[in-house]
């Protein structure tokens, strides 16, 4: 069941968001290449907790950090080690949760380290205009296969794949809630969106096949041909007229 947040609840996820960004415009300022994926992890932790908020991915299901952080062909629940190390030239996908007073805001913000590629630069525009492109959609009476669709036609159109196995979702006092958020469907289907839910939209995007593969550690998704990979994600809550992004710093671009 989709739920619809209160004001209350709109505010405590603000705050949560506010948090979220913070985390990334200080990642944006120190990723660098030659530090390791644990230490971008800590980087998270330390910024979360001095701003009243906790890591909700921190033992969600098990799993063993604040972070997830995913490099180059990683798509998704990159582990965070201090064996993984940057190099220039990289792109890092850091997908992180903050949870303020028990309510969360979700994003991921894909980062391109040092000097890349017109390749992995390409790729990252593409799926970052692609969640902007997207949202311009959202408002009251739409129907959620709408945005899924985009988000497919935008990304196949450009010569790239969407996976399948994992989508967007709700969210609010849990992570993850009521609805899924496929990259891909049919215009016209799906539950119609009211003022007040909120939503992670998250354009997961593969260069080359859609097909993904699970580690043993039973949690990294890599992209099963070796190819690039990339991620975007915020939390917005649907408005009377349209939508409000929470997990934006001030002056992000």
């Amino acid at each position: 069941m989709v739920s619809i947040k209160s004001a209350r609840e709109i505010e405590l996820m603000k705050q949560a968001g506010k948090v979220v960004g913070l985390v990334f415009q200080t990642l944006e300022k120190q990723i660098h290449p030659g530090m390791s994926t644990w230490e971008i992890d800590e980087i998270v932790e330390e910024t979360m907790l001095a701003n009243d908020c906790i890591p909700s991915e921190k033992g969600y299901y098990g799993y063993p950090a604040s972070a997830c952080v995913s490099v180059n062909e990683t798509l998704l629940h990159g582990i965070p080690s201090k064996k993984i190390i940057i190099r220039e030239g990289d792109i890092v996908s850091v997908d992180i949760v903050a949870n303020y007073h028990g309510y969360h805001a979700d994003a991921c913000r894909t980062f391109k380290v040092g000097t890349v590629t017109e390749r992995a630069s390409r790729l990252v525009d593409t799926t970052k205009d692609c969640f902007f492109a997207a949202i311009k959609l959202i408002k009251p009476g739409v129907h959620l296969g709408d945005i899924s669709h985009f988000i497919q036609e935008y990304i196949e159109s450009r010569g790239y794949n969407v996976v399948r196995e994992y989508t967007g979702h709700g969210i609010g006092s849990h992570m993850h809630e009521d609805p899924n958020i496929p990259n891909y469907g049919n215009p016209g289907t799906g539950i119609i969106l009211q003022e007040g839910m909120a939503l992670a939209i998250e354009p997961m995007v593969l260069e080359g096949k859609k097909d993904v593969r699970v580690l043993g550690d039973g949690w990294t998704v890599k992209s099963r041909d070796g190819k690039l990979t990339c991620h975007y994600e915020n939390t917005l809550i649907v408005t009377h007229d349209g939508y409000q992004i929470i997990t934006m710093y001030e002056g992000e671009q």
